[in-house]
Parts: C-alpha cells; sequence; structure tokens
C-alpha cells in the first residue's frame, strides 16, 4: 500500500481523498466545509471495498457538526474522523499530500515540492486567482503543520496548458500592460484534461504522443482543450475560469464592453461585475437554474428560457470544438467527461450533430447506453472515435505528488 493524501481547499472548505496509488483506488475521502462559521460540518467516507466510483463499492459515512473556526482545526477534525472511521493514519500513514493549486501562473510548469519559497510564489499568485489561491495556501500552511515529516507537493490547474504557444495565449492588448499585471491565458482544469488525454490514448492501446485529441470537461465549470501529441495546444479558459464555454453560472465569453455599459447604467463596481459574471450569469442567468439536468427537464416540459440557455451552451460548445479541429488539422479523439459530459447523452449528441463532415459519427445507442468506465460512444466506422471518459482528478494529483516525492 502507498498512500498519498490529496487535498482540495478552498477559502471556507476542503475536500480532501486518501489515495492508494500502488492499487490506484480510493481509501477514504471526505469535505470539511462552513469554516469560520457559527457551526461547520465534517463528513467522512470509508470505502470497503471495491472502486470508490463503482456500484459494487461498500462504504460507511460519519458526519458531524461543530465549532471550526480555521483550517488548522478542520485539519484536526480531519484526523479525528481517520482516526475514528478509519483506515488508521499510523497503518496508512501517507507517503505524500498533494494539494490542488488553481493558478500556478507561468512560474510553475510542474507539480512542485512545497517550500517557504514556494508558499510565497502562491501567495503573490492570488491577484491572478483571488478566490482560489489564498484558500489553497490556507490548506497547505494546516497540512503542513498536520503532517511536518511528509513531504507536500502542489499540482496547479494552469500547469498542463504552459505548453501553448505564444499565439494561443497571447492577448492583443498593449504588451507592456499585459506585461506588467501578467495578462495572459492560463487555462485551467488541466489535472483532469491530462488524465483523461492519457487514460484515452491507453484505452485505445496508442501512444498518447501519437493523437490529437479533444477533451471537453464539462460540469459546473466547463473547458475545452485541444491537445496534440499529450501537449495542450490550446484551451478554452483564459486569465481566469471565466473566459470560454457557458456554464453553471459563469457567462464564458461575453463583449468586454457589456462591463463597461453595465457599470454606466447600473452603477456596478468591479466586484459587483465580477460577481455577476462568475456567480449569476451561465445557464443560472438565462434559465434561473445552473444545473443542466433542470435545464434539460424544463426544456422538454416546453420552458423557452430552458431551451434557449441548452441552445445558447451548444451553440458555443460547437463553436470550441469547430476551432479546436481547425488548430489541429482534425482529431483522432474527441472525449466527454465531468458531470455533464459523463451523464448526459443529450448534450453530447447535440454538440457533436453537425461534424460529420469533420469524420465525427455517433453511435446513437451506444451514446444513449450510459454505464460505468471509459466507453466508445462512436460507430465502428467513424474515422474520430468519440469517448465518454471519466475524470479522476484526485487519483492524477496522488499520481504526480507521489512521483515528486519519490523522486
Amino acid at each position: 500500500m502507498t498512500p498519498v493524501l490529496v487535498i482540495n481547499s478552498g477559502s471556507s472548505s476542503f475536500k480532501y481523498q486518501l489515495v492508494d496509488v500502488e492499487n490506484e483506488r480510493a481509501l477514504a475521502s471526505g469535505l470539511v466545509e462552513r469554516i469560520g462559521e457559527e457551526t461547520g460540518v465534517a463528513t467522512h467516507t470509508v470505502f470497503l471495498g471495491g472502486e470508490a466510483t463503482s456500484v459494487t463499492a461498500t462504504k460507511a459515512t460519519s458526519r458531524i457538526e461543530r465549532s471550526i473556526p480555521d483550517h488548522t482545526t478542520g485539519f484536526a477534525v480531519m484526523l479525528e474522523a481517520f482516526a475514528a472511521q478509519g483506515p488508521s493514519l499510523e497503518n496508512a500513514r501517507p507517503v505524500a499530500v498533494g494539494h490542488r493549486v488553481v493558478q500556478g501562473g507561468a512560474r510553475f510548469f510542474e507539480p512542485t515540492l512545497v517550500t517557504p519559497l514556494v508558499e510565497i510564489n502562491i501567495d503573490e499568485l492570488s491577484s491572478l486567482a483571488p478566490l482560489h489561491n489564498p484558500g489553497a495556501l490556507q490548506g497547505i500552511r494546516a497540512a503542513r503543520a498536520a503532517f511536518a515529516d511528509v513531504p507536500h507537493v502542489a499540482v496547479f490547474d494552469t500547469a498542463f496548458h504552459q505548453t501553448m504557444p505564444a499565439e494561443a495565449y497571447t492577448y492583443a492588448i498593449d504588451r507592456e500592460m499585459a506585461e506588467k499585471h501578467r495578462i495572459r491565458k492560463y487555462g485551467f482544469h488541466g489535472t483532469s484534461h491530462k488524465f483523461v488525454s492519457e487514460a484515452a490514448a491507453a484505452f485505445l492501446g496508442r501512444p498518447v504522443t501519437e493523437l490529437s485529441q479533444i477533451v471537453l470537461h464539462l460540469g459546473n465549470g466547463a473547458s475545452a482543450t485541444a491537445i496534440r501529441g499529450g501537449e495542450s495546444v490550446d484551451t478554452s479558459m483564459g486569465l481566469t475560469p471565466l473566459e470560454g464555454l457557458v456554464m453553471g453560472t459563469r457567462s464564458g465569453d461575453i463583449d468586454p464592453s457589456v462591463l463597461g455599459v453595465l457599470a454606466r447604467r447600473e452603477d456596478m463596481t468591479p466586484g459587483e461585475l465580477d460577481s455577476f459574471l462568475n456567480k449569476k450569469s451561465g445557464l443560472l442567468g438565462l434559465a434561473g437554474a445552473s444545473d443542466m439536468r433542470d435545464i434539460d427537464t424544463r426544456r422538454r416540459d416546453g420552458d423557452a428560457a430552458a431551451q434557449l440557455a441548452f441552445d445558447v451552451y451548444i451553440h458555443r460548445l460547437r463553436a470550441y470544438i469547430g476551432a479546436y479541429l481547425a488548430q489541429l488539422g482534425g482529431a483522432d479523439v474527441i472525449s466527454f467527461t465531468a458531470g455533464v459530459g459523463e451523464n448526459s447523452a443529450v448534450v453530447r449528441a447535440a454538440a457533436l450533430e453537425t461534424f460529420g463532415f469533420a469524420g465525427v459519427r455517433l453511435d446513437a445507442e451506444r451514446n444513449a447506453s450510459g454505464g460505468r468506465g471509459i466507453r466508445v460512444i462512436s460507430t465502428d466506422d467513424s474515422p474520430v472515435t468519440v469517448l465518454v471518459v471519466p475524470t479522476d482528478e484526485e487519483l492524477e494529483i496522488a499520481r504526480q505528488a507521489h512521483a515528486v516525492a519519490a523522486a
């Protein structure tokens, strides 16, 4: 057994998972939330048998409510859960702790052993990810105090996209201003895009270096990435996770002049504009619901707003697929992943409906059949293989953290 503890920390919560990288299975997972509120909540799940994502898995879940004033207390609560519910960290002591960090800027190209200097850099990069990096840093500091004798590794969402060429990541604004404020496309969901593209190649029995792929990570947050030879060459998210596809609560691409119009006519501050585009837009803004399942149910019941929201979502998705087919000169594989990508047959069918000219032939029965694990949903004679690939960001972070710690 080779346990690695994976931490995904935010400003008022953190998720964790204990992963055995030797067998590539989750041993336990949990969520500590409402940190700093009057009453915090902590849940802890132990996987007793089978894969964590499998229908055959058996599990035991506990839940407590108590005061959790800060992340340090939250980690103490997590350790108490492991001691009380298992698995025992005495017997499954982590060989490394992997931390998800959203923004690594142009400084971090790979998973990095956490040092005081790395912490300073993560803090300095908070201006590029004010909603994410400060929480990640709190989690890192609390975890390093709780596991002082274990290597800690930061795994950055942006790292996979550092292979993008300059023409893909450069915005057409004043060069000196862009350099001064580090304004460029960074991309996100990199851990997922890396995992899915490599899993797709392994499933097909082909070297990832030989494939041109488009990976569509469609969840509440959504992004598309063009991958050539295992390297990201373009991605839909930009300076922040706001750019690109229509998402649950985020607008995705929008004319920047809209912000000036709203600022003048609604007297909105920069903070209010940021909140408007990130938290009150997307599917929620269009139809009042951020979950694609709700949108699909309502549109089938004749709800015009839900139908428009679905159509806008698909229109934007097709635009990016088409753009990346052009950038790659065609694709060998298109993979759908994350909550919507893995579970919505109607989204997958609509997204690819117009790409027959590019060699995309979806098998309607395979697409509708569902199932678990990686599966092919294109026809046997389709020049482009279309896959559903369940993502596992925690496993990918655990793999990377273990590789750095073992080096």
